[in-house]
């Protein structure tokens, strides 16, 4: 599963939805880190907490062996609670830095982005990745206002040293063109949860 262009292997970055997911999640979520997925983000938005929680545990559990990375979506309570490997927030949290004094050491911060601007403030605050997005229009947002496209990605990772992940209708056909335009990963729903 692993891609390289240039030299550079391009990561690949999951964001789980176990609604549309055709089998078991963490069974997903244990075949995805044993293709090689580099991060992989709990995104159950209608979960309580206590659930959310436990499967942030097995799925801690069932990436183990294969060096992914697990990150839960704005949860920072249920990250630390389950030893997650970092959080993903979004663009309008507190900032990155204001969090690291509460995280353990090499604890990852991931933040949305939708325009250069928030990039560069989300570098500035001192988040460790961005997801820049939704590059191409997607069925998970339907209707985004911005749909800034290849040209947009480049325009964007160029404004920015911190790692650009694009997201949004990323397909296994359009990785080579997200990665030839600067971003370091890519990331979806449907391309990891496909059969």
């Amino acid at each position: 599963m692993e891609l390289v262009i240039a030299g550079r292997t391009v990561k690949r970055y999951y964001i789980t939805n176990r609604h549309r997911c055709p089998i078991d999640l963490l069974d997903c979520i244990e075949r995805n880190a044993r293709l090689g997925v580099d991060w992989i983000q709990i995104r159950e938005k209608d979960l309580g907490c206590r659930d959310l929680l436990a499967l942030t545990r097995k799925a801690l559990e069932r990436v183990a062996r294969h060096g992914t990375s697990v990150l839960v979506n704005e949860r920072l309570d249920v990250a630390l609670a389950a030893g997650a490997h970092g959080i993903h927030l979004p663009s309008d949290a507190p900032a990155p830095s204001r969090l690291r004094s509460i995280t353990p050491a090499r604890f990852l911060i991931a933040v949305s982005t939708h325009s250069a601007e928030e990039l560069l403030r989300a570098e500035r605050e001192g988040a460790d990745f961005a997801t820049f997005g939704p590059v191409f229009p997607t069925v998970s947002k339907p209707g985004h206002a911005a749909i800034p496209g290849l040209a947009g990605l480049r325009e964007a990772c160029r404004a920015t040293s911190l790692p650009v992940v694009a997201l949004g209708g990323v397909t296994a056909s359009r990785e080579r063109d997200c990665a030839a335009a600067g971003a370091v990963a890519v990331a979806g729903i449907g391309m990891f949860q496909t059969p």
